[in-house]
């Protein structure tokens, strides 16, 4: 009977963290400019103020994500990875056409 309870008890264990460990794909990105939704002061931002600085936050992480996605693919016709000029050109077009 003890052992049934310890299974049970298991099982429940690893469905709860199965459950809580599961997040929406751009929570990180939400909540990182949710965080930072601040005046100079501390307080956090309302109305068209916070509505302004989260548009912006979300352009900003959106961008930022294409960059790094673009510069994982920066490379030359031999396969070789870009450097320099050459890379930050095709990062900038990359992202562009991301949009």
């Amino acid at each position: 009977m003890s052992k049934l309870i310890a299974a049970a008890a298991l099982t429940c264990l690893f469905a709860a963290n199965a459950a809580f460990a599961q997040a929406p794909a751009d929570a990180g990105a939400a909540s990182g400019c949710e965080a930072k939704a601040m005046d100079k002061n501390g307080k956090p931002l309302a109305g068209a103020a916070r509505n302004s600085f989260m548009k912006k936050c979300d352009a900003a992480a959106h961008k930022e994500a294409a960059m790094a996605e673009c510069a994982t693919k920066a490379l030359s016709k031999d396969g070789k990875p870009l450097a320099g000029a050459a890379k930050n050109a095709f990062v900038k077009k990359c992202a562009a056409g991301a949009k």
